[in-house]
């Protein structure tokens, strides 16, 4: 780099610095007020910086970027009432004012004040800005009782909290916290009163279950969990009107020796009648029945035109039912003479769902007034029905390695409850027409070169489909198991091969405990059929160019040439070359490397261009404990097992057809037969105020045996892109340290660990800070090239790491991402220069991407 480069650079970096710098932190503090520059605590004389405990403070300092307050120095800099400013630029130049009037009107002039030409860049620079946090006497004091609270709440009784104001400069602060916590409390007698005679029986069923243990210490989160604990126990056993608001707890602290006695009430009812309040026992209810109303027919009985019975629940409807009995009722888990309970009304809501027929089913319990006990209540079950059948159409704009723009479109049609039995068939056609990449233009007069068309049958039933008296033995119905029939045929005609797509899915899903999702594909069938193989030095040019480049190396047939001394494509003359050197009718011999490297192009193209034959099962097995969508501190465990060709072997003859490369053929095609595994790790951490760090961790390994030697393209890894390794675009990253020699590189194993940490700029707009290592290699193929196979732990070696940096905008429902990748440890490399080589601005790899790649 030039001395002229480096001092341009200098300079940059100093008049930016200068910029920021020169805007002072207490810019916009008013007078007689202080920035809060930091919070400080010491608990028993130790700093203190968890989030439990530094949230507890009602002020926080403004946020930090690697201790730089950018958002603060960006709102500094915003003018405080540009508006404002405006005017008094019109009052003291009149004559622009006359100028501005006649030219547009007096409002518009006005109204100019409040543009964005006048004033929008300080609003924009507001909105990314912080507001400086101006300490607070008051709220400072309300912290104090908060941290004195919070500790009390762990069992420290005797919590004393003192606060200190330090001055660090003119109009800056820092505050301190100095908390002495004593010694914790511990529980020593528990005792339990249950004012209701018909509770206090159903407590003591389950009073060993207690989370509250003699000699632990005190916890009032801990109480609370138990509160919450013995309300569901009682709703789920009938006590249909109890809440957690009748559960309280009494301490007793007199003791010295820092135990506490405590005690648990729990209240009679409470009944207010006029202005007096009165308790009774509580009493636990049971279900007398069970109605279920098709089309909200409950509000009014007239319109009832059809009815049903069936298992005990009775079943109304306006006009003709259309359902099957037996599916609603398998469906309901709420039974007839069964105590109330939440839990099966909760069930019974999900299952109602999982049906996908209804809109939001409603759940409902009124007393039945024919009890003379006043004991018995009524569940009515209302069912809102979806529409029979549902049009959806999409359009998209799409973009990929091969095509710099295309048009996709979907046409959808969506039946509900196909054969009454809550099925639903999806009828879709789609397709795309895009325009190539110049890299790989075939035709250069015509944009629009690519065409993709295709479309699928998906059948789905609310429950499993043959068999089902095996199935349901092991699965039951609080699995809310799915059976999927699905067909479908796909056509590209683009600047590939031309492939003819045909698939065909057999499958179960089904879920237990709410976080367990299980999925079983019996078959799953697919088809390739390729239809112009012939093109294929035109799309996989590095094959090509390696080919070319050895061909002039040897005394290659001068007709194997075109004018311009290339291979011929079209006209066979690459591979009649494949066929001299493989056939030993050049002077390449065997054992020479170039015989290797031909040996190599010919049987990747052979892979690549015959037709695939797939019949695989695999089962999928998912874990996650996410509470809710809102929770960002969680894990999700995804393992698959899949093995393909094992039927085809035994419905192929031994005396049955063979390929030209000798493999067994089902309908003369050369089925796969392989085993594939893969395990998925990503946990989240919530580190607070919008800041998550989130790790991945992926392995994935397919060995051909039997009847192949290699994977099908459809069903092997590749590396790099948007949502993996972000330094390297799609299928350039490996095989091993091969450097991505070909075009579409892709392999049986697969490696890829990611670390991404997630903060929030301001509002809708959040970065990131990114680290992805990993790589694909072959293995137990016929892969023969040291570079492109794992041997062992020292194949490790071989993983490359990209690093970044990102930029998201949050929208809600989805997350649009632009990631800067940059090739940090690139094993391609001589070893010298596999370090920070290519860290620079003229390699970043951009990726847009929708949602976040893990």
């Amino acid at each position: 780099m030039t001395l002229k480069n480096n001092l341009s650079k200098v300079v940059f970096i100093t008049v930016i610095s200068s910029i920021f710098l020169a805007c002072s932190l207490t810019k916009r503090v008013p007078v007689d007020e202080r920035l809060l520059m930091e919070n400080k605590i010491l608990v028993n004389g130790k700093t203190e910086n968890s989030e439990t405990i530094t949230t507890q403070l009602y002020q926080q300092p403004n946020s930090n970027v690697l201790g730089y307050r950018l958002r603060l120095h960006l709102y500094n800099m915003a003018k405080v009432n540009p508006d404002s400013s405006y005017q008094a630029w019109l009052d003291k130049h009149p004559k622009n004012e006359r100028f501005l009037t006649n030219l547009l009107s007096a409002k518009q002039v006005d109204r100019l004040g409040t543009s964005f030409f006048v004033s929008g860049l300080g609003r924009t620079l507001k909105n990314l800005g912080e507001a400086p946090v101006i300490y607070d006497k008051e709220r400072t004091s309300k912290s104090v009782t908060k941290l004195r609270n919070h500790y009390f709440n762990q069992g420290y009784f005797n919590t004393k909290v003192l606060f200190e104001l330090d001055s660090l400069q003119p109009k800056k602060v820092k505050s301190l916290y100095k908390i002495t916590t004593g010694n914790p409390y511990a529980y020593d007698s528990i005792s339990v009163v249950v004012r209701s005679p018909e509770l206090d029986s159903l407590y003591k069923t389950n009073r060993r279950t207690s989370i509250i243990k003699k000699g632990e210490q005190y916890n009032a989160a801990k109480l609370d969990e138990e509160r919450d604990r013995i309300t569901s126990f009682f709703r789920n056993n009938g006590a249909y009107d109890f809440q957690k608001t009748y559960i309280n707890y009494e301490l007793d602290t007199l003791k010295n020796n820092h135990t506490t006695d405590i005690l648990l009430n729990i209240e009679n009812k409470n009944i207010k009648e006029g202005d007096t309040l009165r308790t009774e026992p509580f009493k636990l209810y049971k279900v007398s029945q069970v109605n279920v109303f098709n089309s909200n027919t409950s509000s009014d009985a007239s319109v009832i035109t059809d009815s049903v019975q069936y298992k005990n629940i009775n079943i109304y409807s306006k006009g003709k039912l259309n359902y099957k009995p037996k599916v609603l009722s398998n469906a309901i888990f709420i039974d007839k003479d069964g105590y109330f309970s939440d839990m099966r009304r909760s069930i019974t809501s999900r299952s109602l769902s999982n049906l996908k027929v209804f809109r939001y089913p409603s759940i409902e319990y009124v007393p039945d007034t024919r009890d003379s006990l006043g004991k018995a209540l009524i569940a009515n079950i209302t069912l809102n029905p979806k529409p029979r059948a549902m049009f959806t159409p999409s359009i998209d704009a799409t973009h990929s390695n091969i095509q710099d723009f295309g048009i996709e479109g979907s046409l959808g049609y969506l039946f509900n409850n196909v054969f009454r039995g809550a099925e639903v068939l999806n009828v879709s056609i789609r397709g795309n027409i895009g325009s190539s990449s110049a890299k790989y233009r075939n035709n250069k007069n015509t944009f629009f070169d690519i065409l993709e068309y295709g479309a699928d049958v998906k059948l789905t039933f609310p429950r499993f489909l043959f068999f089902p008296n095996i199935i349901d033995r092991l699965v039951d119905r609080t699995s809310f198991p799915n059976t999927t029939l699905s067909v479908g045929f796909f056509n590209q005609q683009n600047i590939g091969l031309d492939k003819q797509n045909l698939t065909g899915i057999y499958s179960y899903s089904w879920s237990y405990k709410r976080r367990n999702t299980l999925s079983l594909d019996v078959f799953n069938l697919q088809f390739v059929r390729n239809m112009n193989p012939g093109n294929y030095f035109n799309v996989y040019r590095s094959s090509y160019n390696n080919l070319n480049n050895l061909a002039d190396q040897t005394n290659t047939n001068p007709d194997y040439f075109d004018e311009n001394g290339n291979l011929t494509i079209a006209e066979g003359g690459a591979d009649a070359f494949i066929s001299d050197v493989l056939n030993g009718n050049t002077d390449i011999a065997q054992n020479d490397p170039k015989y290797q490297s031909v040996r190599s192009i010919s049987e990747r193209k052979q892979r690549l261009t015959e037709n695939n034959l797939i019949l695989a099962s695999n089962i999928v097995y998912t874990y996650s404990n996410r509470f809710n969508i809102k929770d960002q501190d969680f894990f999700t465990f995804r393992t698959k097992i899949e093995s393909a060709g094992n039927v085809l072997n035994a419905l192929a003859k031994s005396n049955s057809k063979l390929s030209d490369n000798g493999k067994r053929t089902v309908l003369d095609v050369a089925y796969s037969q392989y085993i594939k595994g893969e395990v998925d790790f990503v946990k989240y951490f919530d580190l607070g105020n919008k800041n998550v760090l989130a790790l991945r961790a992926f392995g994935g390994i397919a060995i051909p045996y039997g009847n192949s030697d290699n994977i099908p393209f459809s069903r092997s890894y590749f590396a790099g892109g948007s949502n993996d390794n972000r330094a390297w675009q799609s299928y350039r990253l490996g095989p091993g340290r091969s450097g991505g020699i070909n075009d579409f590189n892709e392999a049986n194993m697969k490696l890829a660990f990611n670390a991404e940490y997630r903060f929030n700029v301001t509002g809708p707009w959040n970065m990131a800070i990114f680290a992805d290592a990993g790589n694909i290699w072959n293995t137990l193929d016929n892969e023969t090239d040291e570079k492109m196979t794992f041997n062992g732990i020292k194949s490790l070696q071989d993983i490359a790491l990209g690093t970044g940096l990102g930029v998201r905008y949050d929208f809600n429902f989805f997350v649009i991402r632009l990631d800067a990748g940059f090739k940090t440890y690139n094993p391609a490399n001589e070893s010298n220069k596999q370090w920070f080589k290519e860290w620079n601005l003229s390699k970043t790899v951009l990726n847009v991407g929708i949602n976040y790649p893990f």
